[in-house]
């Protein structure tokens, strides 16, 4: 299914949702009726069964031109859910359906579209990055459960990042930050972090690790599951592949901070940590017990 189909008649929503929807054909013009065209058609066949407790909706924020519309894009070709990757420079992208938001290569309004994954049906926001269009972001956010704050590799935090990450502070939704632009001239993974530490003020723990940089950018090591993660030319990941051998002591580093930093997060995990010298891997998953919600 390619990202640029036009939006289908309320008689293609109900078939492909495997529900009616009365109303539909006579909101289609409005901004509402194109939301619900683009939560339906866009829903996988397995995810329409899926309980409450397998739901989860994730807003995707950040400062404008920071990426975020791109990684929604990659997120639902990834999971199957759209057969070709759209483009922001093409017009080509599910989130950005109005006319306006393509002509100028923005996010101008929230926008839904589902997914399938591990058995849960994540139903992701890509919100707006610029400051005229904060009271869109403000909206979602009373509805996350968690959000994914995405960070120009080279930029770190900017302006708007400062704010859409105040705004998620006020309404207490975790995050987890996704460094972008990786394959940049003078992007920098650690810079970032900082960046992120020293402006927003959270203890952000990096649970992967570049292989190579800017041009040479080709993968990451999963420092959870310990292996290398890479791609081809054409973008299609390879099978996961045994930690290079150049970054082996550099990862085995950052997986014992990150170890340490998670036993000392959890009621439990300290003791088994110091008994075991390891953590079960289904702990650096965990969100943290306590009044910090950000580390």
């Amino acid at each position: 299914m390619s990202a640029a189909r036009p939006a289908p008649d309320a008689r293609d929503a109900r078939l492909t949702a495997g529900a009616p929807h009365s109303g539909g054909a006579r909101r289609r013009a409005s901004g509402e009726s194109r939301l619900f065209y683009l939560y339906f058609f866009f829903r996988p066949r397995a995810m329409r069964t899926n309980p409450l407790a397998a739901v989860r909706n994730l807003g995707i924020l950040a400062h404008v031109d920071a990426g975020k519309t791109t990684v929604t894009e990659r997120i639902l070709f990834a999971t199957g859910t759209t057969h070709k990757r759209g483009e922001v420079h093409d017009g080509t992208t599910v989130t950005d359906f109005d006319p306006q938001e393509r002509d100028r290569g923005i996010t101008i309004f929230a926008a839904a579209v589902s997914c399938a994954w591990d058995g849960h049906r994540i139903n992701l926001i890509d919100t707006p990055g610029h400051v005229d269009f904060a009271d869109e972001v403000e909206r979602s956010l009373r509805v996350l459960d968690g959000a994914v704050a995405v960070f120009d590799a080279i930029a770190g935090v900017e302006p708007q990042s400062e704010s859409v990450w105040r705004q998620a502070d006020r309404h207490g939704v975790p995050r987890l930050a996704f460094v972008n632009k990786m394959d940049r001239a003078g992007a920098v993974l650690d810079d970032a972090v900082a960046s992120v530490r020293e402006r927003l003020h959270p203890a952000p723990l990096a649970v992967q690790l570049p292989i190579g940089t800017e041009d040479t950018f080709t993968g990451v090591v999963d420092l959870l599951r310990m292996r290398a993660l890479t791609w081809n030319d054409e973008g299609e990941a390879n099978p996961a592949a045994p930690v290079p051998d150049d970054l082996r002591a550099e990862a085995a580093r950052r997986r014992m901070l990150l170890e340490e930093a998670v036993a000392d997060l959890f009621p439990g995990a300290l003791e088994e940590f110091c008994d075991t010298g390891a953590l079960r891997h289904r702990d650096a998953h965990r969100r943290p017990a306590g009044p910090d919600p950000q580390r």
